[in-house]
C-alpha cells in the first residue's frame, strides 16, 4: 500500500494506538533493508577486515531469521572459521539496536550465531556466511554487524580471494519471517579485487619455431599470486643467447595502461639453435629474472607449435569477469594461438550465448588467433558426466536449440527458464551425440574430469577425439589410461577450465581449482580455423600442466594421434623439450608402464642430494584434493639445505622446524609435490616421514579439518643405507595414486632436451591394436602426455 499521513489514517481508522512516528519512518524504509561495506578496493591474495553492516529494513527479522552474506564457489577466499578469535579468518556477527521512538518496544533478541558453509546457498552464489538469531525478534533499523577476518582480538584478519576478478560480488539475504525462505536485500555489494606490485615475470610463446620464422613472444608482470599487474609501465630489460652467444639485447617498458605486457616480435631465428631469452626489472632487483628457451630448428614442417586452451569460461555462466576479457587475455597476455569457450549449457542463456557468439566470430582472425564456440555438457556422471562441445565449422552453431527446434542443453536451468521446473533436454549422453553426429567434422567433443566427471561407459568415437586429461582441477594420467585400456583411439589435451579469468597456463588459487591451468600443443601446418580444426581430430596434439613445453613421438611417417598398420616391430622415435629439465620419460600402452627412462640415474647419483615427493588425490570426483601436513625427521645426518619444488603458490610451503627435521604443508589435486634435501652422511641417515591428510570441509571448523577416512595418518621409516642401495623407494597409499617416495638425485643439471628411439614388440591389444604413448616429467612435476600412436601390427 501507499504511504498515508496521519491525517488519512486518523480518517481511516479512527482512533489507535500505534508508537507516534513509527509507521512514516518504516514506509521510508526499503522492506529488505540494505547492506553497505566498509571497503571499495583490495589487493588480490591481502589480508583484510571486510565489515558488512545490514541496517534491517521495514520487515524487521522474526524470532529464529536468518541473514546471509553469499559469493561465488570459485573463489579461493581463504575459510572462515568461528572458534579462535584470535586465529586467521575469524568471523563475527553482532546485534546493534537502533534508538526506539517513544511508546516503542526494544527487540527481544538475545543472541546471534555466525557459521561459513561452503555450499550455504544457490550455485552460483554457493558460499555463505550465516547469521542466525534466537529467542526473539529484531525490529526495522536495527544493525546486523558481519565482520570477515575480525582482528580485534589480535587475529590476522582474513587473506581475500588471490586472483583478481572486475566487480566481485557479495549477494546478501535475508529470511524476515523465519521460515527459511530468503530474498536477495537490495544491490550487491561489490568490491574491485585488483593486482600487486610485481613479484615475478613470466613468459608466454612457443618452444619450437622453424628457422626464419617471425614468432610472437610476450613477456608479462605479475604479482606473488600471479595476476598479471595492471597499469604499470614498467622498464623491462632483455637478453637472448643463442647456443650460448649473446645475440639480442633490448631495454623497453611494459604497457603502461591495461595488463604489464610487452609482445617482442623481432627475435632472431635465422639461426638453428636453442634461444634463451631473459627478462630483468632493473627497478625491482627482488623479482628474480626469467628465462624462456626456444628451439630454432630448419627443417620443421609447421612454422611453430600452436598452443590451445579448449575450455574456458566467464562470468557469462560461472566464471571471472566478461568474455571479451577472457578472450582478450588469452590472445593478449598468455599468447595463447587457439581458445575454446566451454560455456556451461545449462547456465547461458540464449541472449549471452548469441553475443558469445558474435564475440568470437569478431575476434577470430586466421594467422593471429583462432577462436571456437564452445558449450560444457553439464550431464551428471551417471548419465556419461561432463563433455565439451566444440563448433569447429563456420555455420550458425546449433545451441542452445538445434533447427528442429529441440533443445540440446543438459537441463534448461538458467534465467530463462520460466517455472520451478527442471526440463531434461539432450540427457542422456546418447542424445548430445546424436544432436551432433550429422556433422562430425564440424564439432569436437572432448570428454572431461571436473566436477560432474566424465564415465567412460560411454564413448562415440566420430565426435569424442581428444579427452581432458588435466585441467585446473587436477591432473588425471589415470583416465588416458583407462581409455588405452578400453581400446578408445582418442587423442590427448590438457585444458584449463579456467573459471578465475587466467586462461592459458593459469596459475593455481587456494582450494577447488588448485593445480596450473593446462594446455595442448597443436601440430598443424597454419594457424587458420580450418587448419586447426583438422589437427585437433587428427589428435595430432600433446597435453602439458600449462607449460610451454612440448612432447613429440612418431613412428616412420607417422605422428601421435595417427592410427596405421605396420609389419614386424616398430622402432617409435621422440622427443621433449622443456625447462627446468626432463627427470624422467615413460612409455605406456594399454597394459600399463613398459619402459621408462631415468634422467637422474643417467646423471649420475649425488652422494648427498636426496628427494622426498608425495601426491595424488583422495577420490576422483570433484572435491579430489588431498590436504598433507607433515614432516621428514633425519637424524645420524646433517641437513644442509632444502627447497620445495611444484608448490603451487605461497600457502604451499616448507620449513626448518629444527636441526633434523623439516616440516611441510601442501594440497595435491593427482600432481606432485617435492622437497630437494642436501644431507652430509646419507649412509648412516636414519629417516622417518609422518604426518596427516585432509579433504574438503564443506561446513563446520576448518581448524579441524576433515581427515581422510581411508588414510587420515601417514608414517615411514627407511635407512640411508636402505635408499642408496634401491636409489628409488616408495610407499603406496590408499586414494588415486596417492603416494609417498623418496629418490636419490644428480647433482648435475637435468637436461631441457632430451630425444631417442623406442623399439616395440608386434604384439597387438585384447583391441586389434597397440597403442603407445609417452609421458614426460620434469623434476617441478611439470608434465606432458603425447596423443598415442595406434599401431595394429600386422
Amino acid at each position: 500500500m501507499k504511504k498515508m499521513t496521519n491525517e488519512e489514517l486518523k480518517k481511516t481508522l479512527g482512533d489507535y494506538v500505534a508508537p507516534p512516528g513509527l509507521y512514516a519512518m518504516t514506509k521510508d524504509m526499503p522492506f529488505l533493508g540494505s547492506v553497505r561495506c566498509n571497503v571499495e578496493t583490495i589487493v588480490a591474495g591481502s589480508w583484510q577486515e571486510i565489515v558488512i553492516d545490514y541496517t534491517l529494513g521495514a520487515s524487521g527479522m522474526a524470532d529464529g531469521s536468518w541473514f546471509k552474506a553469499t559469493f561465488r564457489f570459485y573463489s579461493d577466499w581463504a575459510l572462515f572459521q568461528n572458534t579462535d578469535p584470535a586465529g586467521a579468518n575469524f568471523i563475527s556477527a553482532e546485534y546493534h539496536a537502533s534508538p526506539t521512538l517513544p511508546g516503542q518496544s526494544p527487540a527481544t533478541v538475545q543472541k546471534l550465531s555466525v557459521r561459513f558453509d561452503q555450499k550455504g546457498h544457490e550455485r552460483p552464489f554457493q558460499k555463505a556466511v550465516l547469521v542466525d538469531t534466537f529467542d526473539g525478534y529484531l525490529k526495522a533499523g536495527d544493525h546486523i554487524i558481519i565482520r570477515l577476518g575480525d582482528r580485534r582480538f589480535g587475529g590476522a584478519g582474513t587473506r581475500v580471494q588471490t586472483f583478481v576478478e572486475e566487480n566481485f560480488k557479495i549477494r546478501c539475504y535475508v529470511d524476515p519471517l523465519g521460515t527459511s525462505r530468503f530474498a536477495a536485500i537490495g544491490d550487491d555489494l561489490v568490491i574491485q579485487i585488483v593486482p600487486g606490485a610485481p613479484a615475478q615475470v613470466q613468459w608466454a610463446g612457443s618452444r619450437l619455431v622453424r628457422a626464419g620464422e617471425v614468432f610472437p613472444l610476450r613477456v608479462r608482470a605479475e604479482d606473488e599470486w600471479g595476476n598479471t599487474c595492471w597499469n604499470r609501465s614498467e622498464e623491462i630489460e632483455i637478453t637472448a643467447t643463442l647456443n650460448g652467444k649473446q645475440v639480442y639485447e633490448k631495454k623497453a617498458e611494459l604497457a603502461g595502461k591495461g595488463w604489464a605486457v610487452l609482445l617482442l616480435e623481432d627475435l632472431p631465428t635465422k639461426n638453428a639453435g636453442e634461444l634463451a631469452i631473459t627478462a630483468r626489472l632493473p627497478k625491482h632487483p627482488w623479482v628474480k629474472p626469467k628465462t624462456f628457451y626456444a628451439t630454432v630448428e630448419k627443417n620443421l614442417v609447421m612454422p611453430r607449435i600452436y598452443y590451445t586452451d579448449l575450455h574456458v569460461h566467464s562470468e557469462e555462466t560461472i566464471g571471472t569477469n566478461n568474455a571479451r576479457y577472457n578472450l582478450t587475455y588469452g590472445r593478449d597476455v598468455t599468447g595463447l594461438d587457439v581458445l575454446a569457450f566451454a560455456h556451461n549449457d545449462f547456465n547461458i542463456t540464449t541472449e549471452r550465448w548469441k553475443e558469445t557468439v558474435a564475440l568470437i566470430r569478431e575476434i577470430s582472425k586466421d594467422g593471429s588467433f583462432v577462436a571456437y564456440s564452445g558449450t560444457e555438457w553439464c550431464g551428471s556422471s551417471c548419465a556419461g558426466g561432463d563433455h565439451n562441445v566444440i563448433f569447429l565449422h563456420d555455420e550458425e552453431p546449433e545451441f542452445p536449440y538445434l533447427k528442429t527446434g529441440e533443445h540440446v542443453r543438459s537441463v534448461d536451468w538458467n534465467e530463462d527458464t520460466k517455472g520451478g521446473g527442471v526440463e531434461p533436454g539432450a540427457w542422456p549422453l546418447e542424445e548430445l551425440w546424436a544432436a551432433y553426429a550429422k556433422d562430425p567434422e564440424g564439432h569436437l567433443l572432448i570428454p572431461h574430469v571436473g566436477g560432474r566427471r566424465c564415465i567412460l561407459d560411454w564413448h562415440y568415437p566420430k565426435l569424442e577425439r581428444l579427452i581432458e586429461i588435466g585441467s585446473s582441477w587436477g591432473h588425471f594420467g589415470w583416465l588416458y589410461q583407462e581409455a588405452m585400456e578400453r581400446g578408445y583411439k582418442i587423442g590427448a589435451t590438457m585444458a584449463g577450465d579456467e573459471h578465475r579469468g587466467r586462461c592459458g597456463g593459469g596459475v593455481p588459487g587456494t582450494a577447488v581449482f588448485g593445480t596450473k591451468g593446462g594446455m595442448a600443443g597443436v601440430i598443424s601446418p597454419a594457424l587458420t580455423r580450418k587448419d586447426i580444426a583438422t589437427s585437433l581430430r587428427a589428435r595430432h596434439t600433446f597435453a602439458s600442466t600449462g607449460e610451454r613445453t612440448y612432447g613429440m613421438i612418431s613412428c616412420d611417417d607417422h605422428i601421435m594421434g595417427d592410427e596405421f598398420t605396420h609389419k614386424g616391430s616398430a622402432t617409435i622415435d621422440y622427443r621433449f623439450l622443456g625447462d627446468t629439465g626432463w627427470d624422467e620419460i615413460v612409455a605406456l600402452d594399454h597394459t600399463g608402464e613398459i619402459w621408462r627412462r631415468d634422467l637422474q640415474q643417467e646423471l649420475g647419483y649425488s652422494d648427498r642430494k636426496v628427494r622426498f615427493r608425495w601426491g595424488g588425490a583422495r577420490i576422483k570426483d570433484r572435491y579430489r584434493w588431498a590436504i598433507w601436513k607433515g614432516t621428514v625427521t633425519i637424524t645420524n645426518a646433517v641437513i644442509n639445505d632444502f627447497q620445495g619444488l611444484g608448490f603451487e603458490h605461497r600457502e604451499e610451503t616448507c620449513w626448518r622446524e629444527s636441526a633434523t627435521t623439516i616440516g611441510f604443508k601442501s594440497d595435491t589435486y593427482g600432481d606432485v609435490d617435492a622437497i630437494e634435501i642436501d644431507i652430509s652422511h646419507l649412509k648412516t641417515a636414519k629417516i622417518r616421514i609422518e604426518g596427516t591428510i585432509d579433504g574438503y570441509v564443506k561446513v563446520g571448523d576448518p581448524l579441524k579439518g576433515n581427515p581422510f577416512v581411508h588414510c587420515p595418518t601417514f608414517t615411514w621409516e627407511f635407512t640411508g643405507a636402505e635408499l642408496i642401495e634401491a636409489a628409488r623407494l616408495k610407499k603406496d597409499l590408499p586414494g588415486v595414486e596417492m603416494f609417498l617416495g623418496f629418490e636419490r638425485m644428480s647433482d648435475s643439471p637435468a637436461p631441457r632436451e632430451v630425444s631417442g628411439t623406442l623399439n616395440i614388440d608386434p604384439q597387438n591389444g585384447p583391441h586389434g591394436h597397440r597403442p603407445v604413448y609417452f609421458i614426460g616429467r620434469q623434476v617441478d612435476d611439470a608434465k606432458v602426455w603425447t596423443s598415442a600412436l595406434f599401431i595394429a601390427f600386422e
